[in-house]
């Protein structure tokens, strides 16, 4: 079987809609490309005692937890110390990032002062491994099978990209689509239950969707695009072809892939 995965994406800028998360689709599809499939996605405060408890909880039940947000240099950055409670160890300066860090910051121009607040993101949990990225000397780390991340996309995806050789999947997921327009899920219900009942491994989706069409009313643009998804690629196109007749059956136009 395909390790599986968490993300737990924290910040109370998310929870209070000030912050759109854009990670998301990332890790779930680069996950997906690794054969490590997303499992479970929460979002959760800046609160150490929900930090903590959610992490103890999903690295249980998890082989990997992915986290995002919280590791910065303000006091409401508090996802690395959560991290150290978690596993009952120190939270203590990293003495190579400490280093590396100070010398970046050294070089700037003008230079940088390596205070205070930037040491916090030097302050790992003791025996924590480095995630390092191109774009910043802070770092993110792995900590077991929990792997924290920065929250601003370009940087997480940045770490993501050096960590993803290090961790071990399975068979990558593959998916293929097909919409049609005119076609509505409560005409074709019965039929895709049916398809999916043939295909019990795959991940079968009906996700509709409305292209407004000026001057013209009802949903004259509206459609549907069923998405079969899973690890065998035979039964992935096997299930789109029965899906692709089912529509045509109806006097659709299914078109392969996603609508534009």
């Amino acid at each position: 079987m395909n390790p599986t995965a968490c993300l737990l994406i924290i910040g109370n800028e998310v929870l209070s809609g000030r912050t759109r998360d854009a990670n998301l689709q990332f890790l779930a599809t680069r996950l997906g490309e690794l054969g490590i499939p997303l499992r479970e996605v929460r979002v959760i405060p800046d609160v150490p005692d929900t930090i903590i408890s959610t992490v103890n909880e999903v690295r249980a039940k998890y082989d990997h937890v992915f986290t995002t947000g919280g590791i910065g240099p303000t006091h409401d950055d508090i996802t690395s110390e959560c991290i150290a409670a978690a596993f009952g160890v120190p939270w203590a300066v990293h003495e190579e990032s400490r280093a590396l860090m100070a010398a970046d910051y050294a070089r700037r121009d003008p230079p940088v002062e390596m205070n205070a607040a930037r040491l916090r993101m030097a302050t790992l949990p003791l025996g924590a491994v480095p995630i390092r990225s191109e774009i910043t000397s802070a770092p993110g780390f792995t900590m077991g099978n929990v792997h924290v991340m920065a929250g601003v996309p370009r940087i997480m995806q940045a770490m993501f990209e050096v960590l993803a050789p290090t961790l071990v999947g399975g068979v990558p997921v593959v998916s293929r689509s097909v919409h049609a327009v005119g076609v509505f899920e409560g005409n074709i219900a019965e039929g895709l239950e049916a398809i999916q009942k043939r295909f019990p491994d795959l991940d079968i989706g009906s996700y509709p969707f409305y292209r407004p069409v000026p001057g013209a009313t009802g949903f004259p643009g509206g459609g549907v695009a069923l998405v079969s998804k899973g690890i065998s690629l035979p039964d992935v196109e096997a299930a789109t072809a029965e899906i692709t007749e089912m529509l045509s059956r109806m006097g659709a136009d299914p078109i392969q892939g996603e609508p534009s």
